[in-house]
């Protein structure tokens, strides 16, 4: 039989291999991906229209299209989600409505991605005649991420301790007031957390999009972004392949002789600019919790 400190000490030792086993697997996928696609990315890459036949293509529209789809699905999902955060975890009573709504939310969350695209496919794109669109992609997206973005903002919420609530009752503040000046501002290191996760979900969605934003692409110039031309990159009306739909095209069915290589190099652009994105949202989250609350933010850079 073991004492409490060999035990302790053998707990200790199979947690730490755990978590080395899960950084290295994070790192051999990441050091992979980008080994095989950095090498062929270049400006050239960056900016130039994929082809469908010839080799030397490149993912200028699929990298704008991604970056549009995670604006506009991040501006629509947002709000919502904040509204019925607060609400949760503020307002609602504790009752078998509100326990029915947490559950609801719970079910959602757990859809798979293919299920919400053919219910965007169904209900978006043909119900309401909006076609394969921009729109259609982050309606769908915004149904995919919801449940997942009100939850975390609701546990954001709740993580704040009550005394702080309570302080800004005693002052006088109305409990509208105290939510938006004190909880939310306490609770924005969580909130942000839970955007940068359904962030990171929008960018790499592939299997929703595919019923909804639809595969193929409209090839336009940088110079032609006039929002009511038809071809134009600001229509959201219009199809849009995104990045990892392109990655999962070109892996597929992709005829182009540089396939594997185009497949490479978006791919390694996928992981850069979500890292990419995670960052900036943690800075820009540590300088608003910062003039919001005068302190520094946990894990804040």
């Amino acid at each position: 039989m073991m004492n409490a400190k060999q035990s302790d000490r053998l707990a200790t030792v199979v947690i730490y291999t755990l978590v080395g086993v899960v950084i290295a697997t994070l790192v051999f996928l990441l050091g992979y991906i980008l080994f095989q696609g950095v090498p062929h990315i270049s400006w050239r890459f960056l900016t130039t229209a994929s082809s469908n036949m010839t080799a030397g293509g490149g993912i200028r529209d699929q990298l704008f299209n991604s970056l549009y789809l995670l604006v506009l699905t991040t501006i629509i999902s947002v709000p919502i989600a904040l509204g019925a955060g607060i609400y949760l975890s503020e307002y609602a009573p504790h009752n078998a409505v509100t326990s029915f709504v947490r559950s609801a939310i719970e079910v959602l969350s757990s859809l798979p991605s293919i299920v919400v695209g053919l219910f965007g496919y169904l209900v978006f794109a043909l119900k309401f005649n909006l076609g394969f669109s921009v729109l259609t992609g982050a309606i769908a997206l915004t149904v995919f991420n919801l449940p997942i973005l009100t939850r975390n903002i609701e546990e954001s919420l709740e993580d704040v301790p009550n005394l702080q609530r309570e302080a800004g009752l005693s002052l006088g503040l109305s409990r509208w007031r105290t939510t938006t000046k004190i909880v939310l501002p306490t609770a924005i290191p969580g909130i942000l957390t839970g955007i940068i996760l359904s962030a990171g979900r929008v960018f790499g969605e592939a299997a929703a999009l595919i019923y909804t934003a639809g595969q193929s692409n409209i090839n336009v110039s940088y110079t032609d972004w006039n929002p009511f031309n038809a071809s134009s990159f600001l229509n959201p009306m219009r199809p849009a392949e995104t990045l990892a739909v392109h990655i999962w095209q070109l892996n597929t069915e992709g005829v182009t002789p540089d396939a594997k290589a185009i497949s490479a190099g978006a791919s390694a652009v996928l992981i850069i600019v979500i890292l990419l994105v995670n960052l900036g949202a943690r800075g820009l989250g540590g300088l608003v919790y910062r003039r919001l609350t005068g302190k520094q933010a946990k894990g804040a850079a």
